[in-house]
């Protein structure tokens, strides 16, 4: 969601295209639409549900996610002073180790949501993130080192030390 609502707020360069933003809208309506009707109808926790390893770990790892997200998000939009719209090789955070330190980031979150509630429309949210923003790292990853002749060879495009 603050990719869709907040982030194009805060980038430079070459304007956000309105069919995205209406697109990446309505697709969000639906998916909180789905998670949300599973949670409140569907979903059947303990009482105890807070302490369950699942829950405590998915919280992690989605607040680790989401801050991941947050702070990648924020080197981005550090890279051009008002005006620009070229390519910079981004630095710092994740970015030392993988090209999509942003990407990385949200996968992690929306996996850690999946485990934390422990359903299937979450989890099926979390691979279609991954099939979704995998690619575009690993794309993004290639145009790196095709454009930047010191880009560092020894980032991976989407999974720190891995992929």
């Amino acid at each position: 969601y603050l990719r869709t609502f907040i982030y194009p707020f805060f980038t430079r360069g070459r304007p956000f295209p309105l069919q995205l933003l209406f697109f990446g809208t309505l697709f969000c309506i639906y998916n909180g639409f789905l998670q949300g009707y599973y949670l409140i109808y569907c979903a059947e926790y303990p009482n105890d549900w807070c302490t369950d390893i699942r829950f405590t770990s998915g919280l992690l790892l989605f607040l680790l996610g989401m801050g991941i997200n947050i702070h990648s998000d924020l080197l981005l939009r550090q890279l051009r002073k008002p005006g620009e719209v070229t390519y910079k090789i981004p630095q710092g955070g994740l970015f030392t180790y993988v090209s999509g330190a942003n990407y990385f980031g949200e996968i992690v979150e929306w996996f850690g949501f999946a485990i934390a509630t422990w359903s299937l429309p979450a989890f099926a949210f979390a691979f279609f993130t991954l099939c979704c923003i995998g690619p575009r790292a690993y794309h993004h990853h290639r145009y790196y080192l095709k454009t930047f002749t010191d880009y560092p060879k020894s980032r991976k495009a989407l999974i720190p030390f891995v992929f």
